[in-house]
């Protein structure tokens, strides 16, 4: 995914501060109950990724949440810090599973081919695995000229960028190990990325629009096909 610029103005925001709660302070200064932030962080979740970030109000997370507007304030300063809270969470969770994903399929290679195939068809369904993340993901590309750079700057860091680190790692490994040629490793990364998992998620919005388990197979495995045919090594 490339990297998402914003402009550091936008539009005010009536959930943009507490309003129910003046002396309410952030979860990091406080010990709350467990539990409701889980709640809260799960409300979070489904209502942004329903109704976009704009759109979507602390009062509609509360109900969703079946907590009060305060409680939410107890745990989080303002809107924007709970979106960013989730989506972090979210990035985190979907790069640590997909990073595990690699590990299995790219540590001993039996068959490139095959093997890059099969981890390329796993990656895609974290798609549905994880909905309510990439939920949020759609949510950051249509909106993201309304949410601040810094918050753009750090989900790109713990999502989209730790898993091309990781990526980058193994076309590293394979050239050095032969299995490939790879003059820039960050380079093939890249372009393994656009030819199977992107080639899957952006024509689908990100699983919304789920796409027949054929398609996808015949997606991957010629992305595959054509990476190979710029990256392979000589037979």
């Amino acid at each position: 995914m490339t990297e998402q610029t914003a402009p550091a103005a936008r539009p005010a925001d009536p959930d943009s501060a507490p309003d129910a709660a003046p002396d309410a302070a952030p979860a990091t200064g406080r010990r709350g109950m467990p539990e409701k932030r889980v709640a809260i962080a799960r409300a979070a979740r489904t209502v942004f990724g329903r109704e976009g970030f704009t759109r979507t109000s602390v009062d509609a997370i509360a109900a969703e949440a079946g907590v009060s507007k305060r409680t939410i304030y107890n745990h989080f300063t303002d809107k924007e810090q709970l979106f960013r809270s989730v989506i972090l969470e979210g990035a985190s969770t979907v790069a640590a599973t997909q990073a595990k994903i690699a590990d299995r399929h790219l540590r001993k290679i039996v068959d490139l081919r095959t093997d890059l195939v099969d981890f390329g068809l796993e990656r895609v369904d974290s798609l549905t695995t994880f909905a309510e993340h990439w939920a949020l993901v759609r949510t950051i590309e249509a909106e993201a000229l309304h949410i601040r750079p810094a918050v753009l700057e750090a989900w790109q860091e713990a999502g989209p960028r730790e898993t091309h680190r990781v990526l980058t790692h193994w076309m590293a490994e394979f050239a050095e190990r032969g299995l490939l040629v790879v003059p820039d490793p960050a380079e093939a990364a890249r372009m393994l990325n656009l030819l199977t998992f992107l080639a899957v998620a952006q024509p689908t919005f990100y699983g919304a629009l789920p796409m027949p388990a054929e398609r996808i197979a015949e997606v991957v495995e010629h992305g595959v096909a054509a990476f190979l045919a710029v990256y392979g090594a000589p037979a």
